[in-house]
């Protein structure tokens, strides 16, 4: 890892303040257990002080790298008069969303609903019973920028609280009623919607398309690799179709961008979360483990769709970045690096960018005296990446100025332009970028690293896992499948109850490096185990280790268990256990990170394909049936809005289309069995399901189908492929079995 931003604490810098965050884990409930503002965690203690108090409670929910969070704690929570307030009208209660999905869920869709914004931090105010009342995202501390200042806000509801608090809670009981309302569909489908609902959705996006810098929509951008799942599936599904083409050279101009926006960091590689620039350019710098591993799934495709060796090597770079600076030793990866860091060790305020922005100087003073045929680096440097003197960030992008003469790195040019205006070779130019990049990266190491977030969360862990397997097959590296399988072992080592098999939603790193959990562990939500059994299904395909699908057969059955909705199907987000959670609710939107509901209807489809037809418990048709509801229980959303579920259309095409089933029986060491195997893994193939069976293994725990299939070791490697529940028959050549997979699923369907 880089150099820590850590600062040792002397005893006469001894906090003013101490709060009820100080015993917490979250990292970002700890950046505020010195705050004066008298916070608790949520939890009974805060909820009883409210209801005996009887005031109203400040709920802020945020995330420890969030940058505007860090504005609004500095300007609000670390300011005395404002934390008088707080602690004299309310009871204020802190919230890390990623460490409460559930809470956050709830509230933001209030937020959402009665303001329009969607971001954080989110401020709302709760009556004693939790029901909100009013709310927001980031506060000024004082009416400025046309936003209603922070102290306004508190006194103005304290002040309506303290005169007519019955009015405070029919508001409140009216806004669960209209979330209630909202979050049931009174006009329920009862059928699979079909094709044309996709191809609607396509054509939507090509309307939100931006040509010039790609991306969906105009600034802010975020990557939201669930829209580029889906063109992808779209184009593999019926490749001749002109839409399918369009859809392809959407997502790969896209991502060609977001890789030499500023958003990917050119020195330490990785990619931060979205722009605010419509260029990739100006952007937050945090870097969520989540978009990392979207993203590697993302290139990977691009890869396997291309075989153009640029999209394989930004998936190198984030899995370099991940596995050195997100890493923990043990295999679990944290969630988050900082938008904000010190500018120098002697700092006592943080900048946003401070460790990835350079001025002009600095470069200068580390490039210049180096010289390829008389040119020196630094101007070949500045030219590639964009560099000016007087800085390339707009003032009207730097509303606190914090960023003023600082460049961030991006590239608008194309490599063959700079190597033609310096007259160099490819290979001249490849090695000057080369030296210029180590030469910044070992100066960056010097500078106070921005906090990194050491919550590890079984979600995100699940979707790193996903890629680390995914990657492994779509570029034949095995060091990321060790990587995947060291990752499972992980969660089931540290986030794994075996007395309840259940999963756990987080573990935390402590001071000396080891790994805890919390006295009371928060128990795991939809997405923990929609993500992890996706990422145990494509471990199994890259490993072909029964022990990872025999798992997530065993989570997708406790997973029905805790939060299936058997009246009106699909998943709940959070169990009914905890009874704080005023308002269950079902994630209907395909955001930075996929929907629990739409993750599980593409895990149903795979299981059922591994599955026996005479297991009720566990059998294919009760899989394929729970999918199904799923998508009729999501229709009307579906058909509304397209666009706000693309993970889930991407389901719909694969539950219509039925998978794509390779069963493989051969010797997992023989060549010709591993040649097979090549062929499928370096396809693009969205529903996908892979299947080896040597025939030395036992016949426990393989399906029907496969042992039906496997044959004697001395028949030699045979494959079938499956599609619409007919299969081929054996195939024995490699080339035959390419030529089929090159069928695409609507071909298929037309036959």
């Amino acid at each position: 890892m880089l150099s820590s931003s850590s600062k040792t604490q002397s005893v006469a810098d001894k906090p003013k303040y101490t709060n009820g965050l100080i015993n917490e884990k979250s990292p970002y409930l700890l950046q505020h257990a010195h705050n004066p503002v008298q916070w608790y965690p949520w939890g009974p203690e805060a909820i009883e002080k409210a209801k005996v108090q009887k005031k109203l409670i400040f709920l802020s929910v945020g995330y420890s790298t969030c940058h505007w969070c860090h504005v609004m704690e500095k300007e609000s929570f670390e300011n005395e008069n404002v934390a008088k307030i707080m602690n004299d009208h309310y009871i204020n209660i802190k919230v890390d969303r990623e460490e409460r999905p559930d809470i956050d869920l709830v509230y933001l869709s209030f937020v959402m609903a009665s303001t329009g914004n969607e971001s954080w931090p989110m401020s709302v105010f709760l009556t004693p019973d939790l029901q909100p009342v009013s709310g927001g995202t980031y506060f000024p501390p004082e009416d400025r920028w046309g936003h209603l200042g922070f102290k306004t806000a508190l006194l103005t509801l304290a002040k309506k609280w303290k005169e007519n608090p019955q009015q405070c809670l029919e508001v409140g009981q009216h806004v669960i009623i209209a979330l209630q309302q909202l979050s049931v569909d009174d006009n329920l489908s009862t059928v699979v919607l079909g094709e044309g609902i996709w191809d609607k959705c396509v054509q939507k996006y090509m309307l939100l398309y931006e040509t010039e810098f790609g991306g969906f929509g105009m600034a802010p951008k975020f990557p939201h690799a669930s829209i580029l799942n889906f063109h992808f599936h779209y184009y593999a599904r019926d490749k001749s179709n002109p839409d399918g083409k369009k859809c392809l050279e959407m997502c790969l101009y896209t991502l060609t961008k977001i890789a030499k926006g500023a958003v990917h960091d050119h020195v330490c590689s990785g990619f931060a979360r979205y722009s605010d620039g419509n260029d990739w350019h100006v952007h937050h710098f945090e870097k969520m483990l989540y978009d990392q591993a979207q993203l590697v799934v993302a290139y990977t495709d691009a890869f396997l769709a291309t075989k153009d060796e640029f999209y394989a090597d930004i998936v190198y770079d984030i899995i370099k970045y991940v596995n050195r600076d997100l890493r923990h030793e043990s295999g679990g990866y944290f969630s988050a690096e900082d938008s904000d860091s010190f500018p120098t060790f002697e700092t006592t305020y943080k900048k946003e960018g401070a460790f990835c922005l350079w001025e002009y100087n600095e470069l200068k003073e580390l490039l210049n005296d180096k010289k390829i045929n008389d040119i020196s680096y630094l101007e070949i440097f500045c030219e590639y990446f964009s560099i000016n003197e007087e800085g390339n960030i707009s003032p009207i992008t730097d509303l606190r100025g914090e960023l003023v003469h600082k460049n961030a790195l991006i590239i608008y040019d194309s490599k063959e332009e700079i190597i033609q205006k310096f007259n160099l070779s490819t290979e001249e130019f490849n090695q000057v970028i080369k030296d210029c990049i180590k030469i910044v990266y070992d100066a960056r190491k010097n500078r106070p690293r921005p906090d990194l977030d050491t919550k590890i969360l079984c979600s995100w862990n699940g979707l790193m896992l996903s890629a680390l397997a995914q990657a492994g097959q779509g570029l034949g590296e095995n060091s990321f499948v060790d990587d995947a399988i060291k990752t499972a072992y992980f969660i089931k080592k540290y986030l794994y109850d075996v007395t309840t098999t259940t999963l756990l939603h987080s573990c935390y790193r402590d001071d000396n490096g080891d790994i805890l959990k919390m006295k009371n562990p928060i128990k795991a939500f939809l997405d923990d185990y929609a993500f992890l059994i996706k990422g145990l299904l494509d471990l199994y395909e890259a490993s072909f280790d029964r022990r990872w699908l025999n798992w997530a057969r065993e989570l997708q059955l406790k997973q029905n268990d805790m939060f299936w909705d058997s009246k009106d199907g699909g998943y709940f987000t959070c169990s009914a256990e905890d009874k704080t959670i005023v308002l269950r609710l079902k994630e209907d939107h395909d955001g930075a990170e996929p929907s629990g509901n739409s993750v599980s209807c593409h895990n149903l489809l795979r299981l059922a394909a591994h599955a026996d037809k005479s297991d009720e418990e566990n059998g294919s048709e009760k899989k394929r049936d729970m999918a199904k509801k799923i998508l009729v229980a999501f229709a009307k959303r579906l058909n509304d809005s397209p666009t706000a579920l693309p993970e889930m259309m991407s389901a719909l095409m694969f539950y219509n289309d039925s998978p794509t089933k390779v069963l493989i029986s051969g010797g997992r060491s023989d060549p010709r069995t591993l040649e097979m195997v090549r062929a499928v893994r370096t396809r693009l193939l969205p529903g996908r399901v892979l299947c080896v069976a040597d025939p030395a293994d036992t016949p426990a725990g393989m399906s029907d189908i496969l042992l039906h299939h496997v044959k004697p070791a001395n028949v030699g490697p045979r494959a079938h492929v499956c599609r619409r529940y007919a299969c081929s028959l054996p195939l024995t050549d490699v080339k035959q079995l390419e030529n089929l997979l090159d069928e695409t699923p609507a071909a298929v369907a037309k036959k």
